[in-house]
């Protein structure tokens, strides 16, 4: 018991799931301000638009068997769901593209380092270094044909 209750904090504590709750609260606060924002803004414009209130749009059900109740679908009801749902909808993903266009300039924007050399190109750059003090050439580019090396002494004294 012990240890499916250590798993279960370790799980818990993860970012992961604290991250997770925090978003469900916040969808669920967000949920509520939609639903305001159709119920009292956005379906009495349409309304006034329209001519009719939907929330006034029911069936009324004939009584079978003589029963007491009078059953109504709610039709005005589903439609003012719907709307929540597709204005929610079309919000949340406005908010992902615009977070995916954040990330996107984020990573654009970080240059990446360039890879270290490796021990060849050391070499290399150490072996040009020493043919560009040895010719006397500063920092052109070295060139085998228009080198001039100096003359070997021991190559003087042969010719002697």
């Amino acid at each position: 018991m012990k240890k499916l209750f250590q798993e279960f904090k370790t799980f818990a504590i993860k970012g992961n799931m604290l991250d997770m709750a925090v978003g469900i609260i916040v969808g669920g606060a967000f949920t509520a301000i939609i639903t305001s924002i159709v119920t009292n803004v956005a379906l009495p414009l349409l309304s006034i638009l329209i001519g009719f209130d939907f929330k006034d749009w029911e069936i009324i059900l004939p009584r079978l068997y003589g029963n007491g109740e009078q059953r109504v679908l709610g039709i005005g009801l589903f439609i003012n769901s719907v709307i929540n749902f597709i204005v929610l909808a079309f919000v949340v993903f406005l908010f992902v593209k615009a977070l995916n266009r954040f990330r996107k300039r984020e990573e654009e924007t970080v240059p990446e380092d360039p890879p270290e050399p490796t021990k060849e190109e050391l070499l290399l750059v150490e072996i040009r270094d020493l043919l560009r003090q040895h010719c006397g050439m500063g920092d052109k580019i070295f060139d085998c044909n228009q080198a001039k090396l100096p003359d070997d002494e021991s190559s003087k004294d042969d010719e002697e």
